[in-house]
């Protein structure tokens, strides 16, 4: 056969053979997780066969960890928009032991569920710069004059009194007005979590990138209203290293087009471990397969125990078990969503 007709015999099967780097992610999204979330063209192709894939992102200050996964889901993306607006059920598994949902406005009667004991912190011996839990010298110095720790109701009382603290920060936080925590005074060294966020927002260029609009919302909130998103609150008690803690989540959830959910989550309080914490869900269309959706999750935190001496082995360690929740959380998502009616 002459070179000629090999060359025709070439482009004419180029012309007629399927494209098989056309990728069944929504092209902008394709272009996010690859520029901005690190995923390479193998977690990609492995992604769309059917697999969880997960990693880890390059820390941008001390003291910072970022994970990153995605799995493809059989059901519609609008079950998975439904079930986290229902965040109780949606979240509830045996690492979370506790949690609720915030009115709007924020009542009192939110926390009633929220259970206190010694397991969870003893503020008995609390003192600025020590102190078992994350709090502002203001709190810790309340509990020193409002709590009588001789009587026997004094942890009843101390546990009312953490409760309207966590409702005064909330509603501060979503009012605007002043009251909200910006310090925690329980160490040697202050903790300013507004500021860690702050540093993690800056981070995270796919924040903006996924939505438009959405930095500004989080940055000042509420001060820049998202249009079309849903902002809600709620509490949570959860499993986590020697001792659990207590937080206080922001959601928002806004539809990015025709195909695509976005959400974030931040840190509005964490008792112990988290300076301050932001992840962001996609929940977009497949583009082959108009009855399955992609999760892609990202979570970045900062923590004060990352930092200094051994700070190495503990953010290998903290890297590793965040890898491998990120994982565990996947694939219970996915099968839940998958079974529900």
């Amino acid at each position: 056969m002459s070179r000629a007709a090999l060359l025709a015999l070439a482009i004419g099967a180029t012309l007629v053979a399927p494209d098989r780097t056309v990728s069944d992610l929504q092209p902008d999204l394709h272009t996010l997780v690859v520029r901005d979330l690190k995923f390479s063209a193998g977690e990609v192709a492995d992604l769309e066969h059917g697999s969880i894939v997960r990693h880890t992102l390059p820390a941008t200050a001390p003291g910072e960890v970022a994970a990153v996964g995605a799995v493809r889901i059989h059901a519609s993306k609008e079950r998975f928009a439904a079930a986290y607006r229902d965040i109780v059920h949606f979240k509830r598994n045996p690492g979370v032991l506790e949690i609720g949902r915030f009115s709007n406005p924020p009542q009192l009667s939110d926390l009633e569920s929220l259970t206190i004991n010694h397991d969870d912190f003893d503020l008995r011996g609390c003192r600025i710069g020590d102190c078992d839990i994350r709090l502002p010298a203001a709190a810790i110095r309340r509990f020193e004059r409002e709590i009588d720790w001789k009587r026997p109701d004094a942890d009843a009382k101390a546990a009312l009194l953490f409760k309207q603290m966590l409702l005064d920060n909330v509603r501060s936080y979503v009012s605007g007005g002043p009251g909200r925590i910006t310090q925690y005074d329980d160490d040697k060294m202050p903790v300013l979590p507004v500021e860690d966020f702050q540093g993690l927002l800056k981070s995270s260029p796919y924040i903006e990138s996924a939505f438009p609009g959405l930095r500004a919302h989080l940055a000042s909130y509420p001060a820049e209203p998202l249009p079309g998103a849903e902002d809600f609150l709620y509490w949570s008690k959860e499993k986590f290293g020697i001792a659990p803690f207590i937080s206080v989540t922001h959601v928002t959830l806004a539809p990015e087009g025709a195909h695509e959910y976005v959400a974030t989550t931040r840190d509005v309080y964490s008792s112990r471990y988290f300076n301050a914490s932001l992840a962001l869900v996609i929940a977009s269309d497949s583009v082959s397969d108009p009855h399955s959706f992609y999760i892609f999750y990202v979570n970045r935190s900062r923590a004060s125990a990352l930092r200094g001496a051994f700070a190495r082995i503990r953010r290998s360690i903290v890297e590793r078990r965040a890898r491998g929740s990120l994982e565990e959380n996947l694939r219970d998502v996915k099968q839940r969503l998958e079974t529900q009616p």
